[in-house]
């Protein structure tokens, strides 16, 4: 009984005027005195209209998430460090198609260049860091990972997975790179650049690159994860920056996301963050600087989200509408990217698109299913994927153990129901059976 009124009152003191039970029945599964949860932010014609947590920050000592509440934001780190190279192109000191090799030799020569470009928008053909970590024996998010772990691999590379600017294949190594770089032009790590050039001058006081993971933090988040139906403590062990590790809160986030309204719209920086990535052959990409470009119900939306051990997170925007949504968990289990579509649509709706018809799920017997269930190699992105039968359904293992729900569509095709991975840290969803793989252990 005292953790339930202490979580009510914590919930009165940092709640911003009314509640609103349409977004609160969004989160009601999160607002729980037993529970991680949320930190929730809506932003509209650049102020805030909507803030609140649900749910426990620190289940150890009963204390609830707030919108002060700072969350591991995993991907979302990555529009900053493409930030930060953009400022350093409108400084002087690199060209985006630069080579990566002028600013660091000790990447390997593949025989044909890969530009800063390349990293940007993840054309580079460099194989991902968490994939050949993990194939090396690294427990991801258990074993302690620094940049100068990356760095050794990507010496030891002897090949690329394509022709850079052939395809688009995320790969986290790239922006470990980019920070690199960062650092090498400009004197100053990726914490004491942003800090000093995007952190600073925008008031994000409670908002930095984390490059030492034993550093203590004031009104940490705590991440979370399932282990047979009890939570347990799931950090990332991480030393390395500019790829993840950026900390932060909705409410800074939400002075980020404004600056795309005003200042950096002003000078041009908006425009060049958004620039999509082209192919060799003259594709356009939907993946930018950092940012990923797409529509929700007729909207266009420019978003990215992260996931790293207990830590979900996603940032949206629709620039159209000046409204933005900032959504950070504490949980494994939580879905921010699907979240923040549903408060979207509370404040929204009205200008969306009418909701399109579910797909008629197929009809996959549980011996098919269960046939399904191997570990896969896939040949073009260098990575193993293991497929389980757990409770009756089928699951997809992630790095660390921790798994996601499949839906099967056919006896030979499954869909992942995941708003974020590991290596694809803004999809939605994501085929993980594709045709080009092939089981190494049934």
């Amino acid at each position: 009984m005292r953790i339930a009124v202490l979580f009510v009152t914590a919930i009165a003191a940092f709640a911003q005027g009314p509640a609103d039970p349409r977004v609160d029945q969004i989160f009601a599964q999160w607002a729980k005195p037993d529970s991680p949860g949320c930190s929730l932010s809506v932003m509209n014609g650049g102020r805030i209209v909507y803030k609140r947590g649900y749910g426990m920050a620190d289940l150890d000592h009963d204390l609830p998430n707030t919108p002060s509440s700072v969350f591991h934001v995993a991907s979302i780190s990555k529009q900053f460090t493409a930030a930060s190279i953009l400022l350093l192109a409108e400084d002087g000191k690199l060209s985006l198609d630069d080579s990566v090799r002028k600013h660091l030799p000790e990447v390997p020569d593949f025989g044909t260049p890969i530009t800063i470009r390349h990293l940007i928008h993840h054309t580079s053909g460099l194989r991902d860091q968490w994939s050949f970590l993990g194939i090396s024996g690294w427990r991801y998010s258990l074993d302690l990972i620094t940049d100068d772990d990356v760095m050794a691999f990507v010496k030891r590379q002897k090949s690329l997975n394509f022709k850079p600017g052939a395809m688009y294949m995320y790969s986290n190594t790239g922006y470990t790179l980019l920070a690199q770089i960062v650092k090498k032009v400009s004197g100053k790590s990726i914490r004491e650049f942003t800090v000093e050039r995007i952190f600073k001058p925008l008031g994000m006081n409670s908002t930095h690159f984390r490059d030492k993971h034993a550093e203590i933090v004031k009104g940490m988040a705590y991440g979370y994860a399932r282990n047979n139906n009890e939570w347990e403590f799931s950090i990332p062990n991480f030393d390395t920056v500019g790829v993840t590790s950026l900390l932060t809160i909705v409410e800074d986030l939400a002075k980020w996301d404004e600056n795309f309204f005003q200042e950096w719209a002003r000078n041009g920086l908006t425009q060049k963050m958004l620039q999509r990535g082209v192919l060799n052959n003259g594709e356009v990409l939907s993946y930018a600087f950092g940012l990923q470009a797409g529509r929700f119900r007729g909207l266009p939306i420019v978003e990215h989200g992260g996931a790293d051990a207990g830590y979900r997170a996603n940032l949206m925007r629709f620039p159209d509408q000046h409204f933005s949504v900032a959504c950070l968990c504490n949980a494994a289990g939580a879905n921010p990217a699907d979240l923040s579509r549903k408060v979207a649509e509370v404040f929204i709706g009205g200008l969306m698109e009418p909701v399109a018809p579910k797909p008629i799920p197929a009809v996959v017997s549980a011996e098919a299913q269960k046939a399904t269930v191997g570990t896969y190699w896939n040949a073009a992105e260098t990575e193993l994927r293991e497929i389980v039968w757990e409770n009756g359904k089928l699951r997809y293992v992630l790095n660390g153990g921790q798994r996601d729900d499949l839906e099967p569509r056919s006896a030979t095709s499954l869909y992942w129901l995941s708003n974020a991975s590991v290596s694809d840290g803004w999809r939605r969803s994501r085929t993980v059976i594709p045709c080009n793989s092939s089981r190494v252990n049934p």
